[in-house]
């Protein structure tokens, strides 16, 4: 019997690499949720057993065992509802990116990813073979078109395929999408696109959570026929979706639709054959339907990277098995942004900070570390390092007879403060955090085994005018100056030297964030920037400086990516490189 309608599940999980066990055990403790509300289907998003991106642990032949008989306990586990969720599956081929498709009291269906991302932080033609073969399967009447993340970014591909050809009604995405600055809102508005199209209605449901580098948002969302939003999930947390899906209106517009028969006359499928398969299995019939309503998700982009950000580090250090970190809190704005970040992601109990005041300190960035660390309600140490940079300069004394000190002393005053902060990690267990942000480690306005110095950095991918706009964001959330408005107003400083300031080395900061978004993100040539009303001198100096403290960069702590193109996996340039742009 033809059914018209189907409740789903979208099930927004964390799941984190390697660790099999805990990815098992949620995805069958959210599927038993999704029993308890009726659902006909659940879906999980890609590669959920083994955590996203898995890299080349997938070398390890054990491994691959391993998740392989994690995959076969929770397919066992579950006999009474249609589950979709992501695992690698070996053939004699190689590895697939693979989604498990378990229909009641029929045998396993699996489904291989076709398009294998390989830009930006996607490595997957490095570990998986691609799969050949859309694939549908009709339940009842309802015909369910199966894909995984990039499938559906592609034109004229596997939805297209699936609707056009076998007449799939209700497509599957599920997928492992990292943040970045808007991509929610192109994601959405692609897939609203795709949906209209293929007059199809699409459930896609997105990986949440923090793994190295990546943050994934979740978003995950239903768009009917007329790529209308009928629900979302909740962005950077997790989150379970359930919606009951009428597939009468879309059966009664495809049939009218004539713009809907042209496309599909003129759909030539690239794709050799179109796996599909029949099933019957008892649809449930509740009594009262479900439509959760959408999240409300009107977030500003600075609400979202903060977001984003906060969620970034908090899986970094939960994941990674430790609960408190420290920081060195100098009395400018970077560290101070850190400090919120890490007292909102981990609790006030679990921050630790250090003021480490030389003859060069200010008076007020002492005043202010105490005012921030005040608010926030977090333990701040004290610690001079006047007497050991005047050790070392004693030391030294001898060594550097005949010169005038110059930026190997402000450099060792970094670095006294480095070796302080890791002292009290490496003592206690903590996870040190370098405080620096993108446009400073861009132009290598760092100390590189100084305030470098950490196992994570959590505004590595953030620049200095948005580090500006998230503090006076984060003051409108508190209500108050939380970060001390005296903080975010004076010039920015290094502190190493009289009078010191940023923009004795640099350009303004609006400037040089434009400069470095159109150099790092878009590759702009220097003559390209300076058309666009730059000045030639500065954008060749900031151009140089970029490409000359590559070797940093490569020694600096992971971080939060944020923007389209980050430092690390995103962008890997070589360090031994004599092109220089002109």
């Amino acid at each position: 019997m033809k059914k018209n309608k189907i409740r789903i599940a979208l099930a927004q999980i964390n799941t984190t690499v390697g660790d099999l066990q805990g990815n098992k055990d949620k995805i069958i403790a959210w599927t038993e949720r999704a029993l308890k509300q009726n659902c006909d289907l659940v879906i999980f998003p890609e590669l959920a057993v083994t955590g996203y991106p898995p890299e080349d642990i997938l070398y390890r032949s054990q491994f691959i065992k391993d998740q392989y008989n994690v995959y076969s306990e929770i397919k066992n586990n579950n006999d009474n509802i249609i589950q979709v969720f992501g695992f690698v599956n070996q053939t004699e081929k190689g590895l697939y990116n693979a989604a498990a498709i378990n229909i009641p009291h029929h045998a396993p269906q699996i489904y291989h990813k076709i398009h294998l991302p390989n830009y930006s932080v996607f490595d997957e033609e490095r570990y998986f073979v691609a799969g050949t073969k859309p694939f549908v399967f009709n339940v009842n009447g309802v015909k369910i078109g199966a894909s995984i993340c990039e499938d559906i970014w592609i034109d004229d591909g596997v939805i297209e395929a699936e609707t056009f050809c076998e007449g799939a009604e209700l497509i599957l995405n599920i997928s492992a999408s990292p943040f970045y600055f808007k991509k929610g809102h192109e994601r959405i508005e692609l897939l609203q696109n795709k949906a209209k199209k293929t007059k199809s209605i699409i459930a896609y449901v997105n990986l949440v959570g923090g793994q190295d580098e990546l943050v994934f948002d979740g978003q995950s969302f239903i768009a009917n026929h007329n790529g209308e939003i009928l629900a979302q999930a909740k962005s950077f947390e997790e989150d379970f979706l359930v919606y009951d899906l009428d597939f009468t209106q879309l059966r009664k517009e495809r049939e009218k639709s004539s713009d809907f028969r042209k496309l599909k006359s003129e759909f030539i499928n690239p794709y050799e054959t179109i796996h599909t398969d029949d099933f019957d299995t008892e649809f449930s019939a509740p009594k009262v339907q479900i439509n959760q309503p959408a999240s409300d998700l009107n977030e500003s982009e600075m609400v979202q990277v903060y977001k984003a950000l906060k969620l970034g580090l908090k899986d970094y250090v939960h994941k990674n098995r430790f609960q408190k970190v420290v920081f060195g809190l100098s009395g400018g704005i970077d560290s101070a942004l850190v400090a919120a970040i890490a007292a909102d992601a981990l609790g006030k109990e679990n921050v630790i900070c250090i003021t480490m005041p030389s003859q060069y300190s200010s008076k007020g960035s002492v005043d202010d570390s105490v005012q921030l660390a005040n608010n926030f309600g977090f333990k701040l140490l004290n610690i001079q390092i006047s007497p050991m940079f005047d050790a070392f300069n004693s030391s030294l004394k001898e060594a550097f007879s005949g010169t005038e000190p110059d930026v190997t002393e402000e450099n060792l005053q970094a670095r006294i403060r480095g070796s302080l902060v890791m002292a009290l990690s490496n003592k206690f267990g903590y996870l040190a955090l370098a405080t620096g942000n993108k446009s400073e480690v861009s132009v290598g306005y760092c100390t590189i085994y100084g305030d470098m110095v950490g196992g994570y950095g959590p505004l590595k991918d953030v620049y200095k005018t948005i580090v500006y706009e998230l503090c006076h964001l984060r003051n409108q959330q508190a209500g108050y100056d939380i970060i001390p408005q005296s903080i975010i107003d004076k010039a920015p400083s290094a502190e190493l030297r009289p009078d010191q300031t940023d923009q004795d080395s640099l350009p303004p900061y609006d400037i040089l964030d434009d400069i470095l978004e159109l150099y790092i993100e878009k590759d702009n040539s220097v003559p390209e920037i300076t058309a666009q009303g730059f000045d030639l001198e500065i954008v060749s100096k900031v151009a140089r400086l970029v490409d000359i403290n590559e070797y940093k960069r490569r020694q600096a702590a992971p971080g939060t990516k944020i923007t389209p193109r980050a430092f690390g996996k995103d962008r890997r340039m070589p360090i031994t490189n004599h092109y220089r742009p002109k």
